[in-house]
This record gives C-alpha cells, sequence and structure tokens, in this order.
C-alpha cells in the first residue's frame, strides 16, 4: 500500500505575495506538490511553479493537467527542461487532452474531435521522451561547443522511460486513460464526466461505482505495470461538518442534484465531516480505489490542511 501524497492547484495570482503565502501554509500543513491547471484566464503554468518552487523548501511543483494541443512538443521541452532546472527536479508533469472548445476558439486552435486530441497527447508523450533522451538539436552543436554552453535537458530521470521529470495523466475516457495505463507514473481520476448530448465541457460528477470501473479499467490494461504506477484523484469538493448527512442531502438538493444524497456520500470525489471522519474516508477509498495521491482545488487547501497531520 501506497503512502500518502497531497496536492493542490491554483486557479488565480492575487499577487507574488499572496502567492508566497500561499505555498508556504501549504508546506506548513505538509502539502507534496502545488499543481498548476491550463486554462486561458488563469496563469501561466510554468511561471508558477518556478515561483512555487522557490517560495518554499521541498514541495515539489507540476501542472494539473496541461491541455496538450496548446502545445508544439518542442517548445514543450524547453519550458519542462527550464522548469526542472530551476527548482532542482522538482517538477511533475501532468498532460491531458483538454476539453473546454471555447478555449480552442479564443486560442484560434482548432477543436478536433476526442480521439484525434487523444492521438495528439500520446504522440506528445512520445516525442517529449524522445527529446529529453536523445543528443541536443545538431544545428546547435557547434555553438554549444564554442562557447561552452550546457545542453538543455531534465535534472530527473524519473518518467518518460527514464529520460526526464516524472509523468502524471489525467482523463476519465477510454482512450486517454489508454495513454495513461501505457506511459504514465501516476494515473490522475478527475471525476467528471461529459454529459452526453450537452456542449463540450458539461460535466457531471462521477459516482462511486462510475470511479471503481475506471480504476479496474485501467488495472486490466496496465498488467504487471500496476504495482508501479501511483493513482491520484482530484476531490472536486471538501466541506468540514459535524453532520456529514446533513451536508449531503443540501448538496443533493442544490449543486450536486445529479447524484443522491448516498452517493455524494460515497463517491470518492467529495470529502465531507470532521477532520478525523475525513481521514477515514481517505483510508478505506485508498483500501477501495488505490488512490494514494490526493489533491484538491485551491479553495480547499486549508479545510483539508490539518486532516494531513492525522493520516502521518
Amino acid at each position: 500500500m501506497r503512502d500518502f501524497r497531497f496536492g493542490f492547484n491554483f486557479r488565480d495570482i492575487p499577487s507574488r505575495a499572496a502567492l508566497v503565502d500561499r505555498c508556504r501554509l501549504a508546506e506548513h500543513f505538509g502539502y507534496d506538490v502545488a499543481l498548476v491547471p491550463d486554462h486561458l484566464g488563469g496563469p501561466a503554468p510554468f511561471t508558477m511553479m518556478v515561483a512555487a518552487a522557490e517560495a518554499t523548501e521541498r514541495m515539489r511543483v507540476g501542472t494539473l493537467v496541461l491541455n496538450v494541443p496548446f502545445w508544439n512538443p518542442h517548445l514543450l521541452a524547453r519550458e519542462v527542461s527550464t522548469a526542472d532546472v530551476l527548482t532542482d527536479g522538482r517538477v511533475e508533469l501532468g498532460l491531458g487532452a483538454g476539453h473546454m472548445k471555447w478555449e480552442f476558439d479564443a486560442a484560434g486552435i482548432e477543436w478536433r474531435p476526442f480521439g484525434p486530441r487523444a492521438q495528439m497527447l500520446e504522440e506528445t508523450i512520445q516525442e517529449l521522451g524522445r527529446l529529453f533522451a536523445g543528443p541536443e538539436y545538431p544545428e546547435r552543436t557547434a555553438i554549444r561547443a564554442a562557447g561552452g554552453l550546457t545542453e538543455l535537458k531534465p535534472v530527473q530521470r524519473r518518467g518518460f522511460d527514464g529520460s526526464g521529470p516524472p509523468l502524471v495523466v489525467g482523463g476519465t475516457g477510454d482512450r486517454v486513460l489508454r495513454v495513461a495505463a501505457r506511459y504514465a507514473d501516476t494515473v490522475a481520476y478527475g471525476g467528471v464526466y461529459q454529459i452526453k448530448g450537452e456542449p463540450p465541457g458539461t460535466f457531471r460528477l462521477g459516482n462511486a461505482d462510475e470511479a471503481e470501473e475506471r480504476v479496474r479499467f485501467v488495472g486490466g490494461l496496465m498488467g504487471e505495470r500496476a504495482d508501479e504506477v501511483e493513482s491520484s484523484v482530484l476531490i472536486q469538493l471538501v466541506a468540514v461538518t459535524g453532520d456529514r448527512r446533513a451536508e449531503a442531502a443540501r448538496l443533493a438538493a442544490g449543486p450536486l442534484a445529479f447524484l443522491t444524497a448516498e452517493e455524494i456520500l460515497e463517491t470518492p470525489f467529495v470529502l465531507l465531516g470532521t477532520h478525523a471522519q475525513i481521514a477515514e474516508q481517505l483510508v478505506e477509498r485508498r483500501e477501495r480505489f488505490g488512490y494514494s495521491y490526493i489533491t484538491v482545488h485551491g479553495v480547499s487547501m486549508e479545510a483539508l490542511g490539518p486532516v494531513i497531520e492525522l493520516l502521518r
């Protein structure tokens, strides 16, 4: 059974001072990773990662997850390698296929069906591995040698078959999870499902049975790799309360109306109860689903903080 790891994400950057304070508070709570999503209107991932690492002593930094169709693999390799060097090898690279059509439209990037986006994800992973492992661009060899320049490569050799930082692949659908089963060091389960017939990016929260089926699906694909691969879950909501059943009923009558109160209590994507009850839920869900890497949205970072101490 894997030990727990904990991460939280940033969705905004009010100021440099606020970023530093938040990172240091998270490190005080015992969080292991500061994460940045990749959405228009939000902060630039790699700039935030370097700043978060600079503000802390040990906390790792990562993306959860990059929208791969936004990135050219060669330019992405440069960003990853630079960030890994500047953070002394603390980067974890999370990749996904993208899901918000409006972002593609706003950026002038072609929106393609899910299959081609998943294929692009796999091709990007393969190309990054080649770039991390391979020799420098031959066109730069003479310049580098003449100037005594250092070749730009990641510090870490933990992912991409030993040529780069650890690889996290996040998603819910079969095609992305097949890619995750083949390449990822960590499979990240977000817990949100596209509602059929609705515009892209219209989601509902999954229930416990759906989560368990996704874990079984990935496990069946990984074979012997299963024991080596970490499972991560993105908790969509944390509510510290002395009456978790009343809170579940409130949520079922409002923001989570697509689930029953009982389903809300059981889904691994929601945590309700006292700090002690939440700690118990995480232990139970690690047993059932294999989730040992627990991530929360930034708004829930402080709520989950005391639970980390209970589990260590």
